[in-house]
């Protein structure tokens, strides 16, 4: 009885995928944000739902802080804090689809077998990473300013209506 109930969710749940991957596919923003090395279908129909229209944002700062990723300020009189933790007063939802695509982005591909060369998917991103490690962020700190880094790409790619490899030599 419960086997034919799982199963029956399971049929349910790949309907309601195919149905969101044929939505999304008919979106042009879709494409743009998939075209950034590191995101994938899921990832990318997540991020297009959670924000919305981009035209809602007038900076990216906006969209930084839409997704809560923005560091809190905590001062009172003359002190100020020096360990300050992301805000996280925005969609639980993007934080997360946007984590897992830097994650993605900032992870090494497999070795082609005729060289031992090891090339992350997203280059720009890791080496973004890669100097925050150098300068002493803990692996977290330095994955939310790369995921603050794609947001701004995010930012930049949609309202400028490119795709990622277009415009990939004017992103820093």
């Amino acid at each position: 009885m419960y086997i034919n109930i799982i199963l029956q969710y399971k049929e349910h749940l790949s309907k309601l995928e195919s149905e969101i991957d044929a939505l999304a596919k008919e979106v042009e923003e879709y494409n743009i944000i998939k075209s950034i090395p590191g995101i994938g279908e899921k990832i990318a129909a997540t991020i297009i739902s959670e924000i919305g229209e981009i035209d809602r944002f007038t900076d990216p700062k906006k969209i930084v802080a839409f997704a809560g990723v923005d560091p809190s300020v905590f001062e009172s009189g003359k002190f100020t804090a020096t360990k300050n933790r992301i805000t996280k007063r925005g969609s639980s939802r993007l934080r997360h689809a946007l984590y897992m695509a830097v994650r993605c982005a900032i992870r090494d591909c497999r070795k082609s077998k005729t060289s031992d060369e090891i090339i992350p998917r997203n280059k720009k991103l890791r080496e973004f990473y890669d100097k925050k490690r150098e300068e002493g962020k803990p692996f977290k700190v330095a994955v939310i300013a790369c995921v603050n880094k794609l947001l701004h790409w995010i930012f930049a790619l949609l309202k400028s209506k490119t795709t990622f490899q277009d415009i990939d030599y004017n992103l820093n």
